[in-house]
């Protein structure tokens, strides 16, 4: 057995690495832009959504295990406290986990991993409520 094949594989590299990952934020904003089902969480962002899109992009590729491009540009992401301006209920929660998980699906992540990335995602979106509903 090599050194290689001992060292465990990241979900970046799992996922397909930084392509993949730019990939699915990719289709995630355009389904947020095209989706009458979304309109609550587009409404949170700004228009154009090119710096939605790098941002997340930059933060899921240190999060998945890969380059942490948003730490070196912004430092440590500070999701709740970034987000607190933004009202964030239920809804918004819901919308945005139901856009990942398209998302996912349409570019072909594996099944296993959509679960396990939903059940994280789903953790992380629930703590940045902040308000009721």
């Amino acid at each position: 057995m090599t050194t290689e094949d001992t060292q465990q594989t990241t979900v970046f590299e799992h996922i397909g690495g930084a392509g993949k990952v730019r990939e699915l934020v990719d289709r995630f904003y355009d389904l947020m832009e095209l989706e009458p089902e979304f309109a609550v969480i587009r409404a949170l962002h700004p228009t154009p959504l090119d710096g939605s899109r790098d941002k997340l992009y930059w933060f899921l590729c240190g999060w998945l295990g890969g380059p942490d491009m948003y730490i070196e540009r912004f430092g440590h992401p500070r999701l709740r406290a970034r987000h607190l301006p933004y009202a964030i209920a239920s809804v918004e929660r819901d919308q945005w986990l139901r856009c990942m998980a398209w998302a996912m699906q349409d570019v072909g992540i594996d099944e296993a991993l959509q679960e396990r990335l939903m059940h994280s995602f789903f953790q992380t979106a629930d703590w940045m409520r902040n308000k009721a509903g």
